[in-house]
C-alpha cells in the first residue's frame, strides 16, 4: 500500500485548488483533498467535519479494510515560494502496538506525507503519529533508483484528542534527509502533500484528525 511509496501523488491526482488568504500564506481548502485512488482501498474512510472553529478532516480506519489515502497536489503558483509547511493534527485512537521502526507494525493514528521530484525520482518525507515509536527516530529508509523516502516519528503515544501543531522547512528537511545536510544542495520540485491514518498491519482501529494546512512563503 501507501507507506511503500507516495511517488504517484502528482500523477493520481486531479488538479486541487487552494484559498488564499489576505496575507502571503495559502491555506489549502480541506474540501479539496482527494483519494488517491491507485494507493487505496475501496473505502473512503475520512470525512470533513465543520466545526465552529474551522473544519478538519476527521479519519476513522476500521479492521480489515485496506489502507485509503488522500492527497493534495500543490498549486502551481505556489511551487517558487513556498518554503516551510504547517498543519495541525490530533490522535483520537492509537493503532495497537503501532511501531513504525518495527517491521509488521507500522501503523499510525496520523501520517503526513510530502514530496519532491527530480526527473524520474521521487523523494518522500512521511511525518508519522506513533503509538510506541521514540519521539524523532527516523525509521524505515528507502533507496533506489526511483525513491527516496524516510519516515521520522514527530508525535508518540497521547495525550489523544488534543490538537499539535507543527511546521516543518521544506528545503532543510530534504537537505537533512537526502543531501547529507549540504547547504548547497539544489532542492526538487515540491509536488504534493498526502495525508492518511491505518492500522492493517496491527489488525487495530486508528483515528485522527487533520487540519489547517498552510504553505508558508
Amino acid at each position: 500500500m501507501f507507506r511503500r511509496s507516495f511517488a504517484p501523488l502528482a500523477l493520481a491526482l486531479a488538479a486541487s485548488s487552494a484559498q488564499a488568504n489576505p496575507g502571503p500564506e495559502i491555506v489549502l481548502d480541506v474540501h479539496k483533498w482527494r483519494v488517491i485512488d491507485r494507493e487505496s482501498g475501496p473505502v473512503n474512510y475520512y470525512k470533513v467535519v465543520e466545526a465552529p472553529d474551522g473544519a478538519y478532516i476527521h479519519a476513522a480506519y476500521s479492521p480489515p479494510w485496506d489502507t485509503t489515502v488522500l492527497g493534495y497536489e500543490v498549486p502551481d503558483d505556489a511551487l517558487d515560494h513556498t518554503h516551510k509547511l504547517r498543519w495541525q493534527w490530533r490522535a483520537i485512537a492509537l493503532p495497537h502496538e503501532g511501531n513504525e521502526c518495527l517491521g509488521g507494525h507500522g501503523d499510525s493514528a496520523a501520517t503526513v506525507y510530502v514530496s519532491w521530484k527530480r526527473g524520474l525520482k521521487w523523494y518522500v518525507l512521511k511525518y508519522v503519529w506513533s503509538t510506541v515509536a521514540p519521539r524523532g527516530a527516523i525509521c524505515d529508509r528507502k533507496r533506489n533508483a526511483f525513491v527516496a523516502q524516510d519516515t521520522i516519528v514527530t508525535e508518540t503515544g497521547g495525550p489523544v484528542g488534543v490538537w499539535k501543531s507543527e511546521e516543518i522547512d521544506l528545503a532543510a528537511e530534504f537537505r537533512k534527509h537526502f543531501a547529507d545536510g549540504d547547504p548547497d544542495a539544489k532542492i526538487p520540485d515540491f509536488k504534493g502533500i498526502g495525508i492518511m491514518t491505518d492500522g492493517d498491519q496491527t489488525a487495530s482501529a486508528s483515528a485522527a484528525d487533520f487540519a489547517a494546512f498552510t504553505l508558508v512563503p
